[in-house]
């Protein structure tokens, strides 16, 4: 294919998708997703290898809807599906790691075949049982488990399935209609994959499609040979909610023959009792983000790119759990993963890296009844602290890494909940010291204002166990989570009181090289 050609059908998919994104977070009711842009959106080729992602999505949404594309379409290849069919899946271990998350995935059709796939990954509002928190024995008390199934038949609901739904979750308005949002950004983006196929007198994108995703690979395999060959470790360690301490051991193996390179959480700590127990795929999602991010983040992001990066956890560790842990808050642990792998990078590229961030986003979920009676139940709602230094650029302060979700302005949160913020702030001192040094956290104080008892579900991490620098740079500060002034650690849901205020003086990142 001509190269000029090659470019212009490669922007154009890249601006289909993206407007599939936009279209999604336009119509979307969860805050998450239209405030944050907890999503992600991609399109597939009709083997489903993910050949363009859109320009905003989360790491661990983004390539764990990669992972997801090939198991929707091994369960329902294309001569199973007709015009007007939408597929739906919220299995942890076939897609984003927990319940919360859905995918939601539409053929496109042309002559009568389908010539291609539209997918898009969500954080719910609420998908019932126990909510956002860790608080689960098991994924069995965690919420609604929809395997790969037609959510749309022939362009007509699956009244079954929507019953169901309907029937298991707590805000059945807010959820469909954030289904109804992923269903109509599919449709669109496969609207604009015909009118680009129509304009360039394609037939299909099969030769686009083996196009990208061979130079993606080839370009991705030919960077990972410039590098020195060799087995490199890293270590990372922290607490999560109730006290508990988790390590995360990586080999990282580059292999310059092949242009592969291998990851190994042999060492790492085995699964917890609480709900932060992480699938491969959420594992593999965050492993390949931190190396392509270190080795060539201008290469596209899709099957061909993340081909080459094999990973490889004990199953039945905390990074690769089994059936039936409980993971619903699998982010608590799954956005530390980059860590111990940036760490072995740092002996291979250290102008590419980054000292530890402070990790995981404090997530906060608030469930009750308002003043009127009506039962009320958050999105989650989420909170970053300091990003790690790099060696020649200070941390970012309250920066969602290695996420990069946005948080949802406690303008919109107010005017959603019946919750009130007290105070909102950076935390300033709380990043390492260094000659490049850590992002700072915030200080986050609020109530909710119903005058009656709520529930909340709280998730921070680093109380204990503070972001470590690199390369002779200082750690961070710890967090503190307080409720009336005392500190809590807690994985299970509290029951608070009508007057309680909950104070959050998130995590430092650290700093990089000695001040």
């Amino acid at each position: 294919m001509d190269k000029i050609e090659l470019q212009i059908l490669w922007r154009n998919l890249i601006s289909i998708v993206s407007e599939q994104a936009r279209a999604l977070q336009r119509i979307a009711f969860s805050p998450i997703v239209r405030e944050a842009g907890d999503l992600a959106t991609a399109m597939f080729d009709p083997r489903g290898r993910m050949v363009a992602q859109a320009v905003t999505g989360t790491p661990g949404h983004i390539n764990a809807l990669s992972e997801a594309g090939l198991k929707i379409v091994a369960k329902y290849p294309a001569e199973k599906l007709v015009p007007g069919d939408v597929l739906i899946v919220n299995d942890p271990w076939l897609s984003a790691g927990h319940f919360f998350d859905i995918t939601v995935f539409s053929p496109v059709f042309l002559n009568g075949r389908v010539i291609a796939y539209f997918g898009s990954t969500i954080h719910h509002t609420d998908i019932g049982g126990y909510g956002v928190g860790a608080g689960a024995r098991d994924i069995h008390e965690e919420g609604l488990w929809i395997p790969i199934v037609k959510l749309y038949e022939a362009g007509e609901p699956n009244e079954t399935l929507h019953e169901i739904i309907r029937h298991n979750v707590r805000t059945p308005d807010a959820v469909f209609g954030d289904l109804a949002a992923q269903v109509s950004s599919g449709r669109k983006g496969g609207e604009r994959l015909l009118h680009l196929i129509e304009r360039h007198g394609l037939g299909d994108i099969d030769a686009l499609s083996e196009q990208i995703l061979k130079r993606s690979e080839d370009a991705t395999r030919a960077s990972i040979r410039k590098l020195p060959a060799g087995t490199y470790h890293g270590r990372s360690v922290f607490d999560i909610p109730g006290g508990e301490v988790i390590t995360l051991e990586s080999a990282v193996t580059i292999d310059t023959e092949v242009g592969e390179i291998a990851i190994d959480f042999e060492g790492s700590s085995g699964a917890s009792i609480h709900g932060v127990n992480v699938v491969m795929n959420y594992t593999h999602a965050y492993s390949t983000f931190a190396i392509r991010s270190a080795l060539n983040p201008d290469l596209p992001n899709n099957w061909g790119s993340l081909s080459p990066i094999k990973v490889t956890a004990p199953l039945g560790s905390i990074v690769n759990a089994k059936y039936p842990s409980p993971v619903n808050a699998r982010h608590v642990v799954g956005m530390y993963v980059p860590f111990p792998i940036l760490k072995a990078l740092h002996a291979v590229v250290p102008d590419r890296v980054l000292a530890e961030s402070s990790g995981a986003v404090w997530t906060i979920q608030i469930q009750g009844q308002d003043a009127g009676g009506i039962s009320f139940t958050s999105s989650m709602f989420n909170y970053s602290g300091g990003m790690g230094a790099r060696r020649d650029k200070d941390g970012p302060a309250a920066t969602c890494y290695p996420t990069g979700i946005s948080a949802v302005p406690i303008e919109v949160l107010e005017a959603s909940l019946p919750i009130l913020f007290e105070q909102k702030r950076l935390r300033p001192g709380s990043g390492g010291d260094g000659r490049s040094k850590g992002g700072d956290g915030q200080v986050i104080s609020f109530r909710v204002r119903t005058g009656k008892p709520w529930l909340l579900n709280a998730i921070p991490s680093r109380i204990d166990h503070a972001a470590q620098g690199l390369d002779g740079g200082e750690s961070g500060a710890t967090g503190r989570f307080l409720i009336n002034g005392k500190a809590v650690q807690e994985a299970k849901k509290i029951e608070m009181q009508p007057d309680d205020v909950v104070l959050m003086e998130t995590p430092g990142g650290g700093g990089y090289g000695k001040a």
